[in-house]
């Protein structure tokens, strides 16, 4: 066994084996260096969200276009564990609502009918998260569940607040807002259960 491998603790996640910063002797009393990094890990962690909703293609019929946000509040999640998860992802819901034009193709509110998305994000990166800590990112076939449970908990929240924001039949809304996008999610689990796995392996090595 690999000295690395044995310094990760039980219930680890990726975001914990990063160092902290330096500080002085004084800040360094009572954890500083770990909470510096934690608000670091938690403002980037919503900063990626917000670049990756910027990839983002229209769907013909559908007022919800595929982006990147999704997999990255799932990525997000996975490697920052629950609780940064949580804050990372409800950092970037309450800035865009705010006026941070970093939600789908830069716009910003709560007025938008996918913005039940958003909030099934949050919740999607804290379960990820918690089972995250659990073992879930360290093999192929959990990471796979972990991620298609979460992107099932965004649709959860989502596809009912598109029905009730648009005002259409839960039918509609389930074709809209759920049918296009099942290919993709597949993919995005395909590529999670092989990097987040493979990104384990490489420290175990080291």
């Amino acid at each position: 066994m690999s000295t690395a491998t044995a310094t990760v603790r039980p219930g680890a996640v990726l975001a914990d084996l990063l160092p902290s910063p330096k500080l002085s002797a004084s800040l360094e009393q009572g954890g500083a260096p770990t909470r510096v990094r934690d608000v670091a890990l938690v403002v980037g962690g919503a900063v990626l969200t917000g670049l990756a909703a910027q990839i983002s293609v229209p769907v013909p019929g559908s007022p919800v276009p595929v982006t990147g946000q999704t997999f990255a509040a799932l990525l997000v999640g996975t490697s920052l564990g629950a609780g940064r998860g949580f804050l990372s992802l409800a950092l970037y819901a309450v800035a865009g609502v705010v006026g941070v034009p970093w939600f789908a193709g830069g716009t910003s509110g709560s007025a938008a009918v996918s913005f039940g998305y958003i909030l099934g994000m949050i919740l999607a990166s804290t379960v990820v998260g918690a089972l995250a800590r659990r073992g879930a990112d360290r093999s192929m076939l959990r990471m796979a569940g972990a991620m298609l449970l979460g992107e099932a908990i965004i649709y959860a929240v989502g596809v009912p607040y598109l029905a009730y924001a648009a005002d259409i039949s839960a039918s509609s809304a389930i074709a809209n807002g759920l049918t296009p996008f099942l290919i993709g999610d597949a993919l995005k689990a395909a590529l999670a259960m092989g990097l987040l796995p493979a990104a384990w392996r490489f420290v175990n090595k080291r």
